[in-house]
C-alpha cells in the first residue's frame, strides 16, 4: 500500500469518526428517536427546568427569611416595649416571625380595645388562648408557603429514573425491530439505536439527582426553620404570660 492510499484511508476513518460522533451528540440522539422516547426525553428536560427553579427560589427565600428571623430577634429582645415595636412594625411585615409576633399582638390589642381586664381569669385564658391559636395558624400558613413545591423535587428524585429507564426499554424495543428488518447486526446499526435509548435515562438521572440532593437539603432547612419559629412562639407566650400575670398583681 502506497503512501496516498494510507492517507486516503486515514482520511476516510477520520470522516467516518466525525459522522458517527454527530450522530451520536445529545441534539441529534433526540431529533433521531422515536416520538415516543422524544416525549419521554422532553417531559425530562422540562422536570428538571423546574426543580431547578424550584432550588434557586427556595435556596434564596430560606436564606432571606432567616437573616430576617435574625433581624427581629435582635429587635424583639432588645428590651424594648413590644407596643412599641409592634407600632414600628405595622402592616409592612412579610417574613415569618414578625409576622407571628403581629397576629399575637393583634390579639392582645384587640382584648384591649374591647375592655378587657387581665384580673379577669376566664377572659385571660380565652386571650391565651386566641393569641396561641393565632400564632400557630400564621406559622402554619407561613410554612406552607416555604413548602410549596419542595414535594415536588422528591417526586421527580423518585420517579425520573423509571420514566428515563421506560423511554430506553422503549428504544431498544425499537432498535430490535430495526435489527430484525435489516437483517444486520452490525455496530454501525445498532449503535444509534441503543444510543438514542440510553440518552433517556441519562436524562432521568441528571434530573433525578439534583432532585434529590436538593429535596434533602431544603427538609432539613425546613425542619431546622420550622423549630426557630415553633421555639419564638413558646417563648413569647410565656414572656406575654409574665407580663399579665405582673399587670394582674
Amino acid at each position: 500500500m502506497n503512501e496516498t492510499n494510507v492517507v486516503d484511508s486515514a482520511v476516510e476513518l477520520g470522516g467516518a469518526v466525525a459522522q458517527v460522533a454527530a450522530e451520536l451528540s445529545p441534539w441529534a440522539l433526540f431529533l433521531q428517536a422515536d416520538i415516543v422516547v422524544k416525549v419521554v426525553m422532553l417531559v425530562l428536560v422540562l422536570a428538571s427546568l423546574f426543580c431547578w427553579a424550584i432550588i434557586f427560589d427556595k435556596s434564596f427565600r430560606l436564606r432571606a427569611v432567616t437573616r430576617q428571623a435574625e433581624e427581629f430577634e435582635k429587635a424583639f429582645w432588645s428590651g424594648g416595649s413590644l407596643d412599641e415595636l409592634y407600632d414600628r412594625l405595622g402592616e409592612r411585615v412579610s417574613h415569618p416571625m414578625a409576622l407571628i409576633f403581629v397576629a399575637a399582638m393583634k390579639e392582645w390589642r384587640r382584648f384591649v380595645s374591647r375592655g378587657g381586664q387581665v384580673a379577669d381569669s376566664i377572659r385571660l385564658e380565652g386571650l391565651q388562648r386566641r393569641v396561641a391559636h393565632a400564632m400557630e395558624v400564621t406559622t402554619t400558613r407561613e410554612l406552607e408557603g416555604l413548602e410549596k413545591y419542595v414535594g415536588f423535587l422528591a417526586t421527580v428524585g423518585s420517579t425520573a429514573p423509571f420514566v428515563g429507564l421506560f423511554g430506553t426499554v422503549w428504544g431498544i424495543m425499537n432498535s430490535f425491530a430495526s435489527i430484525a428488518q435489516s437483517k444486520d447486526t452490525s455496530l454501525a446499526v445498532v449503535a444509534p439505536g441503543i444510543a438514542e435509548a440510553l440518552f433517556a435515562t441519562a436524562i432521568g438521572l441528571i434530573a433525578a439527582i439534583p432532585a434529590v440532593v436538593a429535596y434533602n437539603k431544603l427538609s432539613a432547612d425546613l425542619d431546622r426553620f420550622s423549630q426557630r419559629l415553633e421555639g419564638f412562639s413558646t417563648e413569647f407566650r410565656a414572656l406575654l404570660s409574665r407580663q399579665l400575670e405582673e399587670r394582674a398583681s
